[in-house]
């Protein structure tokens, strides 16, 4: 760590922290803005950057006109499905490589690793005709296994890092005591594993919440959109721009990210920073 000595020094240095938390957080705070404008403010040729009069007619027309809740409805189920799936996979190959020896597990988890080398819309051109041959194509549950392929790589080798970390005293004493490998993996090894188990499942979250590409993609029902491609079919396209809907209904849909993180955040904070079993 490096020492602030001289009062130059560390005015230099908070300067330098407000340059970076400005162009961090004054998109956030100007959309936010946007949101509470009514439009004749909003397209006005000199902007404001405090709305004159706070106008709540975007969250109003998000939350009663159109399909947001039920593409929040969507999203939730698809993104927590996915989470989960994600999260169990990833304890068990990451459990496997952690505390396993056999032939194949180094190309084998090199071969899951350099599935992240590839362009998502490469895969998509794989991950198509596979759910079109199954039947899985334009649903939740395609959607849902799908999304497992943008997080299970990183997820498998931040379980194994984690796995690698517990003590194969603790594993053998157990065994000794003639519990099974699945016993183990469940009673010995999960509980102390629960901060990484939740950080994998935040980060499979976070990518399915956000995604535009797949969900446009592999869902054409109205009744099955996820938040992506509806906020951007409904409000920014070919014959419309409502930037203050778009902004107000934006917010909306990042609440439940923002309610997860404060909830799970001491879990999450845990799993990305430890290195070792206590």
């Amino acid at each position: 760590m490096f020492e602030l000595r001289t009062w130059k020094e560390k005015l230099g240095f908070f300067a330098l922290l407000a340059v970076i938390a400005f162009f961090l957080f004054f998109p956030v705070y100007w959309a936010l803005s946007s949101a509470f404008k009514a439009n004749a403010e909003l397209y006005r040729m000199d902007p404001t950057f405090v709305p004159h009069q706070p106008y709540l007619g975007h969250f109003v027309s998000a939350l009663t006109e159109g399909p947001l809740m039920l593409q929040l409805g969507n999203s939730l189920v698809t993104s927590t499905a996915s989470a989960l799936l994600n999260a169990v996979l990833a304890a068990f190959a990451g459990y496997s490589f952690a505390k396993f020896d056999y032939p194949v597990k180094k190309p084998l988890m090199l071969l899951i690793l350099s599935a992240q080398m590839f362009p998502f819309g490469v895969l998509l051109i794989s991950i198509y005709p596979m759910l079109q041959s199954v039947g899985l194509l334009d649903t939740r549950a395609g959607l849902t296994i799908s999304y497992i392929v943008f997080a299970l790589p990183v997820s498998t080798y931040m379980m194994y890092s984690y796995f690698k970390q517990v003590p194969n005293e603790l594993i053998e004493a157990a065994r000794v005591d003639g519990a099974s490998n699945f016993k183990i993996f469940r009673r010995i090894v999960m509980p102390i594993s629960l901060p990484a188990f939740i950080t994998v499942a935040l980060y499979a979250f976070m990518w399915s919440w956000n995604d535009l590409l797949y969900s446009m993609t592999l869902i054409t029902s109205d009744d099955k959109r996820t938040v992506g491609p509806g906020l951007l079919l409904r409000y920014i396209n070919e014959n419309n721009a409502d930037w203050g809907g778009a902004m107000a209904a934006s917010f909306i849909v990042a609440a439940p990210i923002i309610l997860i993180f404060a909830v799970l955040q001491k879990q999450f904070i845990g799993g990305v920073t430890s290195g070792a079993v206590k």
